[in-house]
């Protein structure tokens, strides 16, 4: 398949514009372009090292349907200026790719789009989901892939993608397929993840032991809200890719996109279940947290009751007066004590019968 709009070749031959020697000092850097590609006819081309310099595959890229894959990882602004000015890409777009912290997005420019994408990934040490960012340049003739962290890597996409020749075939279009399906088959492992939290925090607040459900439960909120913001934005251009609405991917790739976005609704929608679940069980906690201390309270106060009655009595006969009952009684003493000792019993045994002690 073509890769420009429609699924249809150009009818004026693509040219790339010259790489200034800026280009050739400063993007050849193994630390900056991860891997560099040709692509023709759904296989990289043979015979190449295993990452060409910027200016080989562009030259290499000579065949109508050849595409070029760079991938870049936290370049400087001046570097992704040189990656820009060898392909074109919008300034507008090239502005947001230099910095992080980006809103998941898909914006059309010229027979191209640029895509914003989350990476997320669950740190099982610390109980956190940990967030990246991957932009996408997506043209005609070339795919540029900038991310930024040190999160998921597309290595492994890029071999399992290459080992595909049928979707390969279908151009760029097919690499933003396969980033997306990798970014969204990470969010469901994550998801998974957080679904055993909130449980192990659900049997934790209705277990008899105490914990500090209350701290669990709040920063589990707030890995959910940093897994939303992944998510929920999402869900609209995977909306636009799956309804064919976006340039440069072809029809028979459209389906591809649709599998992507039936995941994406399905993630999302989970999470958000996962969200009111840990709503209600905050909500459980409060109520089981004011229930305790009624429970604590009445015992204190049952405890209270019963020691007030042989505080009473030696309060009575500690007050030193002459007069007073059964003060020269030999068995005063016993007497008093084992009426003390009594009472003490009854009010135990009246707390305990009405489930206060």
């Amino acid at each position: 398949m073509g890769a420009s709009p429609g699924g249809t070749a150009p009818a004026v031959p693509l040219r790339w514009p010259k790489l200034s020697p800026l280009a050739h000092a400063r993007v050849d850097n193994e630390t900056v372009i991860v891997d560099c590609a040709v692509y023709r006819n759904g296989a990289r081309l043979s015979g190449q090292p295993e990452t060409l310099e910027m200016d080989a595959a562009v030259a290499a890229a000579d065949n109508d349907g050849d595409f070029v894959w760079i991938g870049l990882h936290d370049p400087t602004r001046e570097e992704l200026a040189d990656v820009a000015r060898a392909f074109g890409l919008h300034r507008l777009a090239v502005e947001d790719a230099g910095k992080a912290r980006q809103r998941p997005k898909l914006e059309r420019y010229d027979d191209g789009f640029f895509l914003v994408l989350r990476t997320l990934w669950y740190v099982k040490d610390t109980d956190a989901v940990e967030t990246g960012e991957i932009h996408l340049f997506v043209g005609p003739r070339y795919v540029v892939s900038v991310r930024h962290g040190q999160g998921v890597g597309l290595g492994d996409t890029r071999r399992d993608l290459e080992e595909r020749a049928s979707v390969l075939d279908h151009g760029p279009a097919a690499v933003a397929y396969a980033v997306c399906d990798r970014v969204v088959d990470d969010y469901e492992a994550v998801a998974g993840e957080l679904e055993d939290d909130v449980d192990l925090v659900e049997q934790a607040v209705f277990s008899e032991a105490r914990f500090h459900d209350a701290e669990r439960i709040y920063s589990l909120k707030r890995e959910l809200l940093e897994f939303r913001r992944a998510v929920s934005p999402l869900r609209e251009p995977t909306s636009r890719l799956a309804a064919g609405r976006v340039p440069g991917v072809p029809a028979a790739a459209v389906p591809f996109f649709r599998d992507v976005h039936d995941h994406v609704v399905r993630v999302s929608e989970q999470v958000e279940a996962l969200d009111l679940l840990l709503g209600g069980i905050y909500e459980a906690h409060l109520t089981r947290v004011s229930i305790r201390q009624n429970d604590d309270i009445r015992r204190i106060s049952s405890w209270v009751a019963i020691a007030a009655v042989p505080t009473m009595v030696a309060g009575i006969y500690g007050m030193n007066f002459e007069h007073m009952p059964e003060l020269t009684w030999r068995y005063g003493y016993l007497v008093v004590m084992v009426v003390m000792a009594g009472a003490c019993l009854l009010m135990y045994r009246s707390f305990k019968r009405s489930g206060w002690l």
